[in-house]
């Protein structure tokens, strides 16, 4: 199966990569929610994961049959790591294993958007503007969860009501784009400059346009919380390494008592019809490393944080000819934060015998993604019922919020 190219062209096509705002005039806005001062990330996994291989479901007996030569057990060489006896964990995720066991992690199965094509352009649509259809790219379900949110308290002299967000990355991510303005932040991919530019330049641009003055010291305060003076790891949001630079810059900026309280990332690279074995392992260490980034860097305030990971569909339940899978339908989700109320697999399991599969093919889907969202939103945030249903997710009214998934 022929796949579209997945280039950041595509998603740039509304220009919105980010402004850059003034991080210390970051409203504390949540305060309502359980007297929490909230953190929510959202991590876009880009290419469709494969959630039998990223949570195999060992105690089906229709799993090894279906995944042969790329199956997983619970022995073996490398083998996956236990989660409830039914479920496992890919091995290549020890961190986020040691998470679930803190009950600060858990798993959503079985999960999908309403989307049921196998188009990555459309599922990717759907997942990040929170329409039922695709076609809806002008702004995306988080940007409008934050102009719905209390504008709680101010933290700093003239901070204004509007909540505003983090995006993080060379684009912002379709699902946190929208008229709520937002801190713009990406890993620098250029040599590091001589310690004494940023002072010539301020001393220029403060005597020509003073604007643009403030916004570069806005820029550099950003550059300097999120990357620090150690940060040596290179990469994209396809490469490990990448993916723990981009999680530990949002989690500093995030961690900052005058910081954004939401924020959106966006992995690349997830398409596995080929080789999956070695190509999930490497991304899945990756997504690992990532949660274990936001765990170190967010301080108290990893207490009060829920971090959602999604991707746009899952995988066909059966291999390919050549060891990997194809496009499909339910996947998995993953929650961690020590929000989460974690050391469990949520899932209404459908099975996996060729009757029980979606179009004979897919694991089907009996976890509509929206309702973890709206849990989430509601529980950690305080959003207003009525905004979901009509705003963040357009006629979604008859999805409920699910409920427990927060301590």
């Amino acid at each position: 199966m022929s796949c579209e190219l997945l280039t950041p062209t595509r998603r740039a096509v509304l220009g919105a990569s980010g402004a850059l705002f003034a991080w210390a005039f970051m409203p504390k806005f949540a305060t309502a929610a359980q007297g929490r001062d909230p953190r929510f990330v959202t991590i876009i996994l880009r290419g469709a994961l494969d959630g039998l291989t990223a949570v195999p479901p060992v105690g089906d007996p229709g799993y090894e049959g279906l995944r042969q030569s790329i199956a997983l057990a619970t022995d073996g060489n490398q083998p996956a790591l236990p989660l409830d006896g039914f479920f496992a964990l890919h091995p290549s995720m020890p961190n986020f294993h040691r998470l679930y066991q803190a009950k600060q992690a858990a798993v959503i199965h079985a999960s999908a958007t309403p989307y049921r094509e196998r188009s990555h352009f459309d599922g990717q649509d759907v997942l990040e503007s929170g329409y039922s259809t695709p076609g809806h790219v002008e702004n995306g379900w988080l940007n409008r969860l934050l102009q719905g949110l209390p504008a709680g308290d101010k933290i700093a002299p003239g901070a204004t009501e509007r909540v505003r967000g983090l995006s993080v990355g060379a684009t912002a991510p379709l699902v946190i784009r929208g008229p709520a303005p937002l801190l713009g932040w990406a890993p620098s991919v250029l040599r590091q400059a001589d310690g004494d530019l940023p002072p010539r330049l301020m001393d220029l641009y403060g005597r020509t346009d003073p604007l643009l003055a403030e916004l570069l010291k806005e820029g550099i305060e950003t550059g300097r919380i999120a990357s620090g003076i150690d940060m040596k790891a290179k990469g994209g949001p396809g490469d490990p390494n990448g993916m723990e630079q981009m999680a530990r810059g949002a989690a500093r900026l995030l961690a900052n008592e005058e910081g954004p309280r939401i924020a959106a990332l966006a992995f690349e690279g997830w398409d596995t019809h080929a080789q999956e074995t070695e190509r999930l392992s490497k991304l899945l260490s990756g997504l690992d490393r990532a949660f274990a980034a936001f765990e170190q860097e967010m301080g108290p305030a990893w207490k009060d944080t829920v971090v959602l990971v999604a991707t746009e569909f899952g995988r066909t339940a059966r291999i390919n000819g050549t060891e990997g899978t194809d496009h499909g339908t339910a996947t998995t989700a993953f929650l961690a934060g020590g929000a989460v109320r974690g050391g469990r697999v949520i899932a209404d399991w459908p099975g996996l015998k060729d009757n029980q599969l979606y179009e004979g093919r897919d694991l089907a889907a009996t976890t509509d993604l929206r309702a973890v969202i709206k849990g989430i939103a509601t529980d950690l945030l305080g959003a207003d019922a009525k905004h979901l249903a009509e705003a963040v997710f357009p006629g979604s009214g008859a999805v409920q919020p699910m409920k427990g998934l927060l301590v």
